[in-house]
């Protein structure tokens, strides 16, 4: 069964229950209003019959309504008067008044017709120094008062509760399902076509509205990410467009004039393209893994010997290293995938820096804003260059994938745009942020990582 049917049904039962509580209720009300006051009128009518006793004034009728009875017991014991209807019948009942002269209860059968139960009074009656008994009954009330009454609070009690499912059907449909069917057809006609379209919300700030309102959040985070990855489709075609019509065209042009060139001239010349589109798609390569859900291969690291070991790696290169190394500083990683990350970095410092890299391994107290991500503190390792350094504008735009300054846009001086994203997602996979910080000269890059 839908929701909507479920919970009319479940607002059925419940309202059906409350309105038969609620009329059994009523009808006890009225049952017991109905009851005492037909009790005050036995008593009433046995009073007068007891008046009329003490003063010699008995006169019949002894009764002045048909389905009431009364009987005149004398102190002997005997039946001194009747109604008609127990004429010749013994005394109705076998108790008599109390110390208050009145004595109440419900008598069955016996004189009165068989599986008939009769309100009884007994009233005393002092005549010429003797006690005298007056009995008064009438039938017991029955529980449904009046067929008529019956009917009625009955009759109220169905339309209460047709009425309150009816409200219930009415307001889970148009508070909840309506809503709801509203953001489904939404849904179903957003596609990579349209990812701009967004769910309605509701006016109404309650859960539904929160609902849709996550929806709208996460169509635009998918809608964001399907943008990224077309970006990311383009330049990468524009990335090796490049080299690939570099290596054509010498192909070509040799092609064309054999007698004017030679297999190593060739081979020299599109050797650079070669290279150019093997660091490419070795960086795509490395992007799709680190995309992917990878676990971490935590292992004792010590900075300061990364840092030598991957700048001895250097050492015939035309940049000059400086270091300022503090010894101890530990953290818990993935060695190739740290020697990955420092590696971008002095790649990319190599590429900019006029004459000199200064490295810095610390460990530095935790501030503020810091503490909750390094609670034990952090270790920090800084790669610096004396180049002409990045403006603090563009210091976010170098993270992002092929994205390279137009200072470094020449295909010899720059890199894939791949190097420093790879970086920044391998610190991140370590808990650990990579940022572009002020320096007084040339770019600073800041990793920090949470030591062991």
């Amino acid at each position: 069964m839908s929701i909507t049917t479920r919970i009319t049904l479940f607002t059925a039962v419940v309202a059906t229950l409350l309105s038969a509580l609620l009329a059994i209720a009523v009808m006890i009300t009225f049952h017991r209003y109905a009851t005492g006051s037909l009790t005050d009128e036995i008593v009433a009518a046995g009073g007068r019959v007891a008046h009329e006793v003490e003063h010699d004034q008995l006169t019949p009728p002894l009764a002045q309504h048909r389905d009431r009875n009364l009987q005149v017991v004398d102190p002997r014991g005997v039946v001194a008067a009747a109604t008609p209807q127990l004429q010749g019948k013994p005394i109705m009942a076998d108790f008599t008044p109390d110390h208050r002269n009145i004595a109440k209860s419900v008598v069955c059968g016996g004189v009165f017709p068989s599986g008939q139960c009769n309100i009884v009074v007994a009233q005393s009656a002092h005549k010429r120094g003797q006690d005298w008994i007056v009995y008064s009954a009438s039938p017991t009330v029955p529980p449904y008062v009046d067929p008529w009454l019956a009917a009625t609070v009955g009759g109220i009690a169905a339309v209460l509760a047709l009425a309150i499912t009816s409200l219930g059907h009415r307001i889970v449909t148009a508070s909840c399902l309506r809503p709801v069917a509203a953001i489904r057809a939404e849904l179903d006609k957003i596609n990579e076509t349209c990812p701009h379209r967004r769910v309605p919300l509701p006016s109404s700030q309650d859960e539904i509205h929160d609902l849709a309102d996550s929806v709208n959040q996460t169509l635009s985070r998918l809608q964001a990410a399907m943008q990224q990855q077309r970006n990311f489709t383009s330049d990468a075609s524009h990335e090796l467009r490049s080299p690939i019509a570099a290596i054509r065209a010498e192909v070509e042009d040799a092609l064309q004039a054999p007698e004017e060139t030679s297999v190593p001239q060739v081979g020299n010349a599109i050797l650079g393209s070669l290279d150019r589109l093997e660091a490419i798609v070795g960086d795509l390569l490395t992007i799709a893994r680190l995309d992917q859900v990878w676990t971490v291969e935590r292992a004792p690291i010590d900075l300061a010997a990364l840092v030598t070991t991957e700048c001895d790696r250097r050492l015939d290169g035309n940049k000059r290293f400086e270091y300022s190394l503090e010894p101890g500083v530990v953290v818990n990683g993935d060695r190739s995938r740290l020697s990955r990350l420092l590696a971008n970095l002095i790649d990319n410092a190599e590429r900019h820096a006029t004459t000199t890299i200064t490295f810095y391994v610390r460990h530095s107290p935790s501030g503020k804003r810091d503490l909750h991500r390094f609670p034990k503190g952090i270790a920090m390792l800084e790669v610096i260059d004396d180049g002409p350094g990045i403006d603090p504008d563009k210091r976010e735009l170098v993270f992002q994938r092929f994205a390279r300054l137009d200072t470094a846009r020449d295909r010899d001086a720059g890199g894939t745009g791949l190097g420093l994203p790879i970086a920044r997602q391998i610190a991140e996979a370590h808990d650990g942020t990579l940022k572009i910080e002020d320096s007084p000269h040339g770019a600073r890059f800041v990793l920090r990582l949470p030591p062991a």
